[in-house]
């Protein structure tokens, strides 16, 4: 890696390619599956290695081993395009960061997020609330600032009611993007844990989406602190379109 990214480690080709197809497959894959996908299985030093960084998780409690990206393996991979290609990797490993440096682009126009855009939607139809219907704004609410409503005893759907006013107070139009930050200011003193948990619920219905910011050095310290971990990445900016 350039010597300009400092806090990308240096990498062998293969470890590079198991990182990528891990982010692609976005889940846990096996050695078995590993061979298959990449070529090869990610054993020895190699696997030693990615553990040691904290890129990988590896579970070595049955046969064959099996591998995961962790937070900062997602944050790597995600990165990776901003330094030099190894040069034992020749034109696959060239050719490969050309392909990332502009999916990462695309992404960052389009406001997706590598996880969003890869995950996997056998793990999406397995949650019974990913098909829960959207919940109806209140009339009489809309035109209350959300700040001044308080937070409900039973927390769950009146919290998610919240998020959903504040965000039509804040966002120019119906699917227009809105800073997590600027959505907790607007919510006041509602519970920090009453809010994340309407998040992560309001993200699996029709027409929500909480997304990263793709280009993380333009994120601000209160951006970072209102952030919403969903699944391996935290989250700065949500979206809800027309009902």
């Amino acid at each position: 890696m350039s010597s300009d990214t400092a806090d990308l480690p240096n990498l062998t080709p293969n470890q590079i390619y198991a990182l990528v197809v891990l982010m692609v497959e976005a889940r846990e894959l096996s050695n078995t599956e590993l061979r298959e996908l990449a070529g090869f299985p990610l054993t020895g030093e190699h696997g030693k290695k990615l553990v040691k960084a904290g890129l990988i998780q590896t579970d070595r409690s049955h046969r064959p081993f099996t591998h995961e990206l962790t937070d900062e393996g997602w944050r790597v991979v995600r990165e990776l395009h901003t330094g030099a290609p190894p040069k034992a990797g020749g034109s696959a490993s060239r050719s490969l960061f050309t392909l990332l440096g502009n999916l990462h682009r695309g992404l960052d126009r389009l406001r997706v997020s590598h996880a969003d855009l890869f995950k996997q939607t056998a793990a999406t139809a397995s949650a019974p609330a990913a098909e829960a219907a959207p919940v109806p704004a209140a009339p009489a609410a809309a035109s209350a600032p959300a700040a001044a409503l308080a937070t409900p005893a039973d927390g769950g759907s009146d919290v998610a009611e919240l998020i959903r006013v504040a965000y039509r107070e804040l966002a120019k139009a119906p699917g227009a993007w809105v800073g997590l930050a600027d959505l907790r200011e607007r919510l006041g003193d509602t519970d920090r844990a009453a809010v994340d948990a309407a998040l992560r619920t309001l993200v699996r219905q029709d027409g929500v989406r909480i997304i990263p910011v793709a280009n993380s050095k333009s994120l601000t310290a209160r951006d970072r602190a209102a952030a919403v971990r969903i699944g391996e990445e935290e989250n700065h900016t949500l979206s809800i379109g027309a009902a």
